[in-house]
Protein backbone atom coordinates (compact mmCIF):
# COMPACT_ATOMS: atom_id res chain seq x y z
CA UNK A 1 0.00 0.00 0.00
CA UNK A 2 0.80 3.53 -0.80
CA UNK A 3 1.01 6.17 1.44
CA UNK A 4 -2.76 7.83 1.68
CA UNK A 5 -3.62 5.14 -0.01
CA UNK A 6 -7.27 6.30 0.02
CA UNK A 7 -8.14 9.66 0.38
CA UNK A 8 -11.04 11.70 1.48
CA UNK A 9 -12.44 15.05 1.21
CA UNK A 10 -11.56 16.06 4.86
CA UNK A 11 -10.00 13.15 6.49
CA UNK A 12 -10.69 12.89 9.85
CA UNK A 13 -8.74 9.92 10.84
CA UNK A 14 -5.53 8.30 9.96
CA UNK A 15 -4.48 4.80 10.07
CA UNK A 16 -0.42 5.09 10.61
CA UNK A 17 1.30 1.87 10.06
CA UNK A 18 4.72 1.05 11.53
CA UNK A 19 6.55 0.66 8.00
CA UNK A 20 5.10 4.38 7.33
CA UNK A 21 2.01 3.83 5.41
CA UNK A 22 -0.65 6.32 5.97
CA UNK A 23 -4.28 5.65 5.26
CA UNK A 24 -6.93 8.65 5.52
CA UNK A 25 -10.50 7.80 6.40
CA UNK A 26 -13.54 9.58 7.90
CA UNK A 27 -13.20 9.53 11.55
CA UNK A 28 -16.30 7.87 14.36
CA UNK A 29 -16.55 6.82 17.53
CA UNK A 30 -14.51 7.99 20.18
CA UNK A 31 -11.69 10.87 19.37
CA UNK A 32 -8.00 10.75 20.18
CA UNK A 33 -5.38 8.30 19.14
CA UNK A 34 -3.56 4.50 20.42
CA UNK A 35 -1.13 1.94 19.47
CA UNK A 36 -2.11 -1.08 18.84
CA UNK A 37 -1.74 -4.11 16.27
CA UNK A 38 -4.50 -4.20 13.55
CA UNK A 39 -6.32 -7.44 12.41
CA UNK A 40 -9.11 -8.29 10.00
CA UNK A 41 -12.25 -10.41 11.03
CA UNK A 42 -14.14 -11.72 8.41
CA UNK A 43 -17.22 -12.43 10.14
CA UNK A 44 -21.04 -11.37 8.81
CA UNK A 45 -22.65 -10.22 12.00
CA UNK A 46 -22.18 -9.93 15.85
CA UNK A 47 -20.11 -6.79 15.66
CA UNK A 48 -20.99 -5.73 19.31
CA UNK A 49 -19.74 -9.50 21.07
CA UNK A 50 -16.60 -8.77 19.00
CA UNK A 51 -15.70 -5.65 19.79
CA UNK A 52 -16.14 -6.04 23.44
CA UNK A 53 -14.27 -9.99 23.62
CA UNK A 54 -11.32 -9.11 25.64
CA UNK A 55 -9.54 -11.37 23.53
CA UNK A 56 -9.26 -7.56 21.42
CA UNK A 57 -7.30 -6.18 23.79
CA UNK A 58 -4.33 -4.49 22.17
CA UNK A 59 -5.94 -4.61 18.46
CA UNK A 60 -7.54 -2.44 15.81
CA UNK A 61 -10.70 -4.12 14.26
CA UNK A 62 -11.06 -4.18 10.49
CA UNK A 63 -13.99 -5.69 9.43
CA UNK A 64 -14.26 -7.26 6.27
CA UNK A 65 -17.93 -7.44 6.02
CA UNK A 66 -18.60 -3.61 4.34
CA UNK A 67 -22.35 -2.84 6.06
CA UNK A 68 -21.75 -2.80 9.84
CA UNK A 69 -24.39 -1.26 12.55
CA UNK A 70 -27.79 -1.83 10.87
CA UNK A 71 -29.09 -4.32 14.20
CA UNK A 72 -27.24 -1.03 16.57
CA UNK A 73 -26.34 -2.38 20.01
CA UNK A 74 -27.79 -3.19 23.32
CA UNK A 75 -27.34 -3.98 26.77
CA UNK A 76 -27.71 -7.71 26.17
CA UNK A 77 -24.56 -8.47 23.75
CA UNK A 78 -21.88 -6.86 25.62
CA UNK A 79 -18.69 -9.85 26.24
CA UNK A 80 -16.65 -8.25 28.73
CA UNK A 81 -17.25 -9.47 32.55
CA UNK A 82 -16.67 -5.42 33.72
CA UNK A 83 -18.00 -3.33 30.79
CA UNK A 84 -17.27 -0.23 33.23
CA UNK A 85 -13.43 -1.04 32.68
CA UNK A 86 -13.89 -1.53 28.53
CA UNK A 87 -11.96 -4.41 28.03
CA UNK A 88 -11.96 -5.05 24.34
CA UNK A 89 -10.70 -3.93 20.61
CA UNK A 90 -9.67 -0.46 21.25
CA UNK A 91 -10.03 0.18 17.41
CA UNK A 92 -12.23 -0.45 14.82
CA UNK A 93 -12.28 0.04 10.75
CA UNK A 94 -15.34 0.30 8.41
CA UNK A 95 -15.38 0.32 5.03
CA UNK A 96 -18.32 1.91 4.30
CA UNK A 97 -20.22 4.24 7.31
CA UNK A 98 -22.46 3.14 9.91
CA UNK A 99 -25.51 1.79 9.22
CA UNK A 100 -28.35 3.10 11.16
CA UNK A 101 -29.91 0.89 13.14
CA UNK A 102 -33.37 -0.97 12.30
CA UNK A 103 -33.60 -3.83 14.67
CA UNK A 104 -36.29 -4.16 17.41
CA UNK A 105 -33.36 -4.65 20.34
CA UNK A 106 -31.65 -1.70 19.19
CA UNK A 107 -31.27 0.60 22.30
CA UNK A 108 -28.19 3.10 20.66
CA UNK A 109 -26.66 3.55 17.04
CA UNK A 110 -23.27 2.15 16.97
CA UNK A 111 -21.36 5.45 16.51
CA UNK A 112 -23.03 6.51 19.96
CA UNK A 113 -21.83 3.28 21.53
CA UNK A 114 -17.84 3.65 20.20
CA UNK A 115 -17.79 6.76 21.79
CA UNK A 116 -19.00 5.72 24.97
CA UNK A 117 -16.63 3.04 25.05
CA UNK A 118 -13.68 4.90 23.82
CA UNK A 119 -13.12 2.88 21.00
CA UNK A 120 -11.45 5.09 18.26
CA UNK A 121 -12.83 3.96 14.82
CA UNK A 122 -12.79 5.42 11.03
CA UNK A 123 -14.53 4.40 8.10
CA UNK A 124 -14.28 5.08 4.22
CA UNK A 125 -11.35 3.24 3.34
CA UNK A 126 -10.80 -0.03 1.08
CA UNK A 127 -10.71 -2.58 3.85
CA UNK A 128 -10.37 -5.32 0.57
CA UNK A 129 -6.95 -3.67 0.37
CA UNK A 130 -6.10 -3.40 3.82
CA UNK A 131 -7.30 -7.07 4.62
CA UNK A 132 -4.66 -8.49 1.62
CA UNK A 133 -1.91 -6.06 2.74
CA UNK A 134 -2.27 -7.98 6.34
CA UNK A 135 -2.52 -11.52 4.42
CA UNK A 136 0.46 -10.86 2.51
CA UNK A 137 2.81 -9.00 5.22
CA UNK A 138 1.36 -9.58 8.26
CA UNK A 139 -0.61 -8.11 11.11
CA UNK A 140 0.91 -4.80 11.47
CA UNK A 141 1.44 -2.61 14.91
CA UNK A 142 -0.66 1.17 13.67
CA UNK A 143 -1.49 3.83 15.34
CA UNK A 144 -5.14 5.17 14.85
CA UNK A 145 -5.96 8.55 15.14
CA UNK A 146 -9.45 11.01 14.64
CA UNK A 147 -9.74 14.26 14.86
CA UNK A 148 -13.15 15.48 13.95
CA UNK A 149 -10.92 19.32 12.35
CA UNK A 150 -8.61 16.64 10.70
CA UNK A 151 -5.52 17.93 12.42
CA UNK A 152 -2.93 15.20 12.63
CA UNK A 153 0.88 15.20 13.68
CA UNK A 154 1.43 12.94 10.24
CA UNK A 155 5.52 12.49 11.74
CA UNK A 156 4.75 11.87 15.52
CA UNK A 157 1.99 9.21 14.23
CA UNK A 158 4.57 7.62 12.34
CA UNK A 159 7.01 7.59 15.31
CA UNK A 160 4.44 6.08 17.77
CA UNK A 161 3.67 3.39 15.14
CA UNK A 162 7.40 2.14 14.66
CA UNK A 163 7.94 2.51 18.19
CA UNK A 164 5.06 0.33 19.65
CA UNK A 165 6.55 -2.94 20.99
CA UNK A 166 3.62 -4.97 19.96
CA UNK A 167 2.11 -7.73 21.50
CA UNK A 168 4.58 -10.34 20.91
CA UNK A 169 5.87 -10.29 25.41
CA UNK A 170 3.02 -8.60 25.89
CA UNK A 171 0.82 -9.73 29.22
CA UNK A 172 -2.43 -8.26 29.30
CA UNK A 173 -4.36 -10.78 30.97
CA UNK A 174 -4.09 -9.14 33.81
CA UNK A 175 -5.63 -5.87 32.98
CA UNK A 176 -8.21 -8.00 31.06
CA UNK A 177 -8.94 -10.17 34.63
CA UNK A 178 -11.05 -9.68 37.05
CA UNK A 179 -9.58 -8.14 40.03
CA UNK A 180 -11.33 -9.97 42.56
CA UNK A 181 -13.93 -12.94 43.27
CA UNK A 182 -16.90 -13.13 41.87
CA UNK A 183 -19.93 -15.82 41.33
CA UNK A 184 -21.74 -16.13 37.89
CA UNK A 185 -25.05 -17.61 37.82
CA UNK A 186 -26.76 -16.01 34.76
CA UNK A 187 -27.71 -18.90 31.62
CA UNK A 188 -27.97 -18.52 28.07
CA UNK A 189 -30.57 -16.16 26.53
CA UNK A 190 -33.67 -17.27 24.82
CA UNK A 191 -35.59 -16.09 22.41
CA UNK A 192 -38.51 -13.42 23.70
CA UNK A 193 -37.33 -14.34 27.43
CA UNK A 194 -33.97 -13.05 27.48
CA UNK A 195 -31.60 -14.10 30.26
CA UNK A 196 -32.48 -15.99 33.81
CA UNK A 197 -30.17 -17.42 36.72
CA UNK A 198 -29.67 -20.69 37.75
CA UNK A 199 -31.37 -21.00 41.15
CA UNK A 200 -29.16 -22.25 44.18
CA UNK A 201 -31.87 -25.22 44.46
CA UNK A 202 -30.33 -26.69 40.78
CA UNK A 203 -26.86 -26.08 41.30
CA UNK A 204 -25.17 -29.36 40.72
CA UNK A 205 -21.72 -28.57 40.47
CA UNK A 206 -18.75 -25.92 40.60
CA UNK A 207 -16.48 -25.29 38.64
CA UNK A 208 -14.02 -22.25 39.06
CA UNK A 209 -12.71 -20.03 36.06
CA UNK A 210 -9.37 -18.58 36.36
CA UNK A 211 -10.37 -15.36 34.27
CA UNK A 212 -7.74 -14.08 31.41
CA UNK A 213 -10.45 -12.05 30.01
CA UNK A 214 -13.62 -14.27 29.99
CA UNK A 215 -16.28 -13.74 27.89
CA UNK A 216 -19.66 -13.63 29.60
CA UNK A 217 -21.41 -16.16 27.07
CA UNK A 218 -18.84 -18.53 28.27
CA UNK A 219 -20.04 -18.56 31.56
CA UNK A 220 -23.58 -18.96 31.07
CA UNK A 221 -23.47 -22.15 28.97
CA UNK A 222 -21.90 -23.70 31.84
CA UNK A 223 -24.89 -21.97 34.46
CA UNK A 224 -26.75 -23.80 31.56
CA UNK A 225 -25.58 -26.98 32.55
CA UNK A 226 -26.20 -26.37 36.35
CA UNK A 227 -22.76 -24.80 37.29
CA UNK A 228 -22.28 -22.55 39.28
CA UNK A 229 -19.23 -20.47 38.50
CA UNK A 230 -16.48 -18.69 40.82
CA UNK A 231 -14.65 -16.23 38.91
CA UNK A 232 -11.31 -15.67 40.21
CA UNK A 233 -8.19 -13.60 39.00
CA UNK A 234 -5.66 -14.68 36.42
CA UNK A 235 -2.76 -14.15 38.74
CA UNK A 236 -4.60 -16.92 41.43
CA UNK A 237 -2.94 -20.15 43.15
CA UNK A 238 -3.71 -23.48 42.68
CA UNK A 239 -3.94 -23.36 46.51
CA UNK A 240 -6.50 -20.69 46.22
CA UNK A 241 -8.60 -22.04 43.53
CA UNK A 242 -8.42 -25.79 45.38
CA UNK A 243 -10.21 -23.85 48.80
CA UNK A 244 -13.12 -23.28 46.48
CA UNK A 245 -13.22 -27.27 46.35
CA UNK A 246 -14.69 -27.16 42.66
CA UNK A 247 -15.96 -29.67 40.88
CA UNK A 248 -13.15 -28.51 37.46
CA UNK A 249 -11.42 -25.78 36.70
CA UNK A 250 -12.14 -23.75 33.25
CA UNK A 251 -8.77 -21.89 31.82
CA UNK A 252 -10.67 -18.61 29.81
CA UNK A 253 -10.04 -16.85 26.92
CA UNK A 254 -8.11 -13.85 27.17
CA UNK A 255 -5.49 -11.25 25.30
CA UNK A 256 -2.00 -10.90 24.69
CA UNK A 257 1.27 -13.26 24.63
CA UNK A 258 0.49 -16.70 26.64
CA UNK A 259 4.34 -16.86 27.72
CA UNK A 260 4.09 -13.89 29.42
CA UNK A 261 1.05 -14.38 31.15
CA UNK A 262 2.15 -17.55 31.67
CA UNK A 263 5.29 -16.40 33.74
CA UNK A 264 2.49 -16.72 36.80
CA UNK A 265 -0.17 -18.59 35.41
CA UNK A 266 1.38 -21.92 34.41
CA UNK A 267 2.93 -22.71 37.68
CA UNK A 268 -0.69 -22.52 39.07
CA UNK A 269 -1.69 -24.20 36.14
CA UNK A 270 0.68 -27.74 36.35
CA UNK A 271 0.01 -27.62 40.20
CA UNK A 272 -4.21 -28.40 39.51
CA UNK A 273 -3.23 -30.81 36.36
CA UNK A 274 -1.21 -32.76 39.12
CA UNK A 275 -4.64 -33.17 40.95
CA UNK A 276 -7.37 -35.11 39.18
CA UNK A 277 -9.80 -32.35 38.60
CA UNK A 278 -11.17 -32.00 35.01
CA UNK A 279 -9.86 -28.88 33.06
CA UNK A 280 -11.15 -27.41 30.23
CA UNK A 281 -8.90 -24.42 28.42
CA UNK A 282 -10.50 -22.04 25.67
CA UNK A 283 -7.81 -19.96 23.17
CA UNK A 284 -5.75 -18.06 26.09
CA UNK A 285 -6.30 -20.59 28.13
CA UNK A 286 -5.54 -23.39 25.67
CA UNK A 287 -2.19 -21.83 24.75
CA UNK A 288 -1.49 -21.82 28.83
CA UNK A 289 -2.50 -25.21 28.92
CA UNK A 290 -0.41 -26.33 25.98
CA UNK A 291 2.69 -23.98 27.97
CA UNK A 292 2.01 -25.62 31.55
CA UNK A 293 2.24 -29.28 29.79
CA UNK A 294 5.68 -28.70 28.20
CA UNK A 295 4.57 -27.53 24.37
CA UNK A 296 5.42 -23.78 22.97
CA UNK A 297 3.62 -21.22 21.87
CA UNK A 298 4.22 -18.87 18.57
CA UNK A 299 3.06 -15.36 16.88
CA UNK A 300 0.74 -16.14 13.88
CA UNK A 301 1.42 -14.47 10.56
CA UNK A 302 -2.34 -12.99 10.58
CA UNK A 303 -4.06 -14.56 13.21
CA UNK A 304 -6.98 -16.48 13.02
CA UNK A 305 -10.22 -13.78 13.61
CA UNK A 306 -13.55 -14.87 12.04
CA UNK A 307 -17.10 -16.77 12.62
CA UNK A 308 -16.66 -19.31 9.22
CA UNK A 309 -13.28 -21.14 10.15
CA UNK A 310 -13.48 -25.47 9.89
CA UNK A 311 -11.86 -26.76 12.01
CA UNK A 312 -11.89 -31.29 11.94
CA UNK A 313 -12.33 -33.07 15.63
CA UNK A 314 -10.16 -35.70 15.29
CA UNK A 315 -11.62 -37.63 18.31
CA UNK A 316 -15.05 -37.81 16.42
CA UNK A 317 -13.87 -37.58 12.75
CA UNK A 318 -16.08 -34.28 12.00
CA UNK A 319 -15.51 -31.05 11.15
CA UNK A 320 -17.08 -28.07 12.72
CA UNK A 321 -17.48 -24.04 11.89
CA UNK A 322 -16.28 -22.32 14.49
CA UNK A 323 -15.27 -18.50 16.01
CA UNK A 324 -12.22 -17.90 16.37
CA UNK A 325 -9.89 -15.05 17.42
CA UNK A 326 -6.42 -15.50 18.55
CA UNK A 327 -2.65 -14.06 17.13
CA UNK A 328 -0.79 -16.86 19.04
CA UNK A 329 -1.31 -20.60 18.99
CA UNK A 330 0.12 -23.53 20.18
CA UNK A 331 2.83 -25.30 18.01
CA UNK A 332 1.99 -28.78 17.35
CA UNK A 333 5.00 -29.90 16.69
CA UNK A 334 6.49 -29.15 20.11
CA UNK A 335 3.53 -31.21 21.80
CA UNK A 336 5.14 -33.61 23.85
CA UNK A 337 4.87 -37.46 24.52
CA UNK A 338 1.22 -38.11 26.09
CA UNK A 339 -0.36 -34.85 24.85
CA UNK A 340 -2.30 -35.40 21.61
CA UNK A 341 -3.70 -33.09 18.97
CA UNK A 342 -7.51 -33.24 19.02
CA UNK A 343 -8.77 -30.61 16.23
CA UNK A 344 -7.19 -28.96 13.56
CA UNK A 345 -7.76 -25.95 10.96
CA UNK A 346 -8.68 -26.50 7.97
CA UNK A 347 -7.52 -23.62 6.66
CA UNK A 348 -3.74 -23.86 7.65
CA UNK A 349 -3.15 -27.19 9.70
CA UNK A 350 -2.35 -25.20 12.56
CA UNK A 351 -3.43 -26.81 16.35
CA UNK A 352 -6.88 -26.07 17.53
CA UNK A 353 -6.94 -28.40 20.39
CA UNK A 354 -5.45 -31.10 22.77
CA UNK A 355 -5.43 -33.80 25.54
CA UNK A 356 -3.85 -35.23 28.41
CA UNK A 357 -3.71 -38.74 27.56
CA UNK A 358 -4.84 -40.31 30.78
CA UNK A 359 -6.11 -36.94 32.36
CA UNK A 360 -9.53 -35.46 32.28
CA UNK A 361 -7.30 -32.38 30.60
CA UNK A 362 -8.17 -31.15 27.44
CA UNK A 363 -8.35 -27.52 25.51
CA UNK A 364 -9.56 -25.96 22.23
CA UNK A 365 -8.18 -22.75 20.22
CA UNK A 366 -11.86 -21.75 19.34
CA UNK A 367 -14.72 -20.36 21.28
CA UNK A 368 -16.95 -23.19 21.29
CA UNK A 369 -20.03 -20.43 23.07
CA UNK A 370 -20.17 -18.27 20.07
CA UNK A 371 -22.21 -20.19 17.61
CA UNK A 372 -21.22 -18.80 14.67
CA UNK A 373 -23.74 -22.21 12.97
CA UNK A 374 -26.05 -24.52 14.72
CA UNK A 375 -24.10 -24.61 17.87
CA UNK A 376 -21.78 -26.80 16.20
CA UNK A 377 -19.02 -26.63 19.25
CA UNK A 378 -21.44 -26.52 21.73
CA UNK A 379 -20.72 -30.06 22.81
CA UNK A 380 -17.30 -29.23 24.08
CA UNK A 381 -19.20 -27.76 27.64
CA UNK A 382 -21.58 -31.24 27.71
CA UNK A 383 -17.59 -33.19 27.20
CA UNK A 384 -16.09 -31.26 29.66
CA UNK A 385 -19.37 -31.72 32.51
CA UNK A 386 -19.02 -35.97 31.70
CA UNK A 387 -15.62 -35.67 32.79
CA UNK A 388 -17.35 -34.04 36.08
CA UNK A 389 -19.53 -36.31 36.09
CA UNK A 390 -17.74 -38.83 35.69
CA UNK A 391 -15.46 -38.39 38.63
CA UNK A 392 -18.66 -38.51 40.65
CA UNK A 393 -20.11 -41.27 39.55
CA UNK A 394 -23.05 -40.17 38.10
CA UNK A 395 -24.01 -41.04 34.29
CA UNK A 396 -23.02 -39.25 31.18
CA UNK A 397 -24.52 -36.46 29.03
CA UNK A 398 -24.62 -37.20 25.08
CA UNK A 399 -22.03 -34.75 23.79
CA UNK A 400 -24.11 -34.13 20.72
Amino acid sequence: MSTQAWTTEKPTALLVLADGTVIEGKGIGATGRTQAEVCFNTALTGYEEILTDPSYLGQIVTFTFPHIGNIGTNEEDIEDLTPAARHGAVGVIFKADITDPSNYRALKHLDTWLKARGIIGMCGIDTRALTAWIRENGAPNAVIAHDPHGVFDIETLKAEAKAWSGLLNLDLAKVASSGQSSQWTEKPWVWNEGYSNLEAADVKYHVVCLDFGVKRNILRLFAGLDCKVTVMPANTSAEEVLAQKPDGVFLSNGPGDPAATGIYAVPAIKALIGTDLPIFGICLGHQMLGLALGAKTEKMHQGHHGANHPVKDHTTGKVEIVSMNHGFAVDSKSLPEGVEETHVSLFDGSNCGLRLVGKPVFSVQHHPEASPGPQDSHYLFRRFLNLIKERKGEPALAER
